[in-house]
């Protein structure tokens, strides 16, 4: 498989994802909702990581993945550090803890996810 064809899977999972993520919204299913969206920017870093670099980094941070397609891509796409860190919170509470997101949580976490893939959509365009 050829470097763009790996970059366009990973965006086409970042978009199902994202779709996912609204259809468990609409099963009032908050918590996978949120875990969705946070896979989605996820896998929207990583196409757009791999675009710049030829790899994709193995960590799961949306700050770390912004930083290093900053770094890859030389622009500066910035974003609310504490709206990143609720996203990525998702990644484990999500599936891990003894908490439960709520409609708002879910809603949230599903607008930052659509704003963030816009964003990283847009660099290098």
């Amino acid at each position: 498989m050829s470097q763009s064809d790996e970059v366009n899977l990973l965006l086409k999972r970042g978009n199902n994802f994202l779709e996912g993520a609204k259809q468990r919204f609409e099963s009032d299913d908050w918590d996978l909702t949120c875990f969705l969206a946070v896979q989605s920017v996820q896998l929207y870093l990583e196409a757009k990581i791999l675009e710049f670099t030829g790899a994709t980094p193995k960590i799961h941070s949306l700050r770390q993945l912004i930083s290093i397609l900053n770094d890859a891509a030389n622009t500066e796409l910035t974003y609310d550090r504490e709206l990143l860190i609720f996203l990525e919170g998702a990644h484990i509470t999500a599936r891990y803890m003894d908490f439960q997101y709520e409609k708002e949580d879910a809603e949230r976490a599903i607008l930052i996810a659509e704003e963030l893939t816009l964003l990283v959509k847009n660099i290098g365009s």
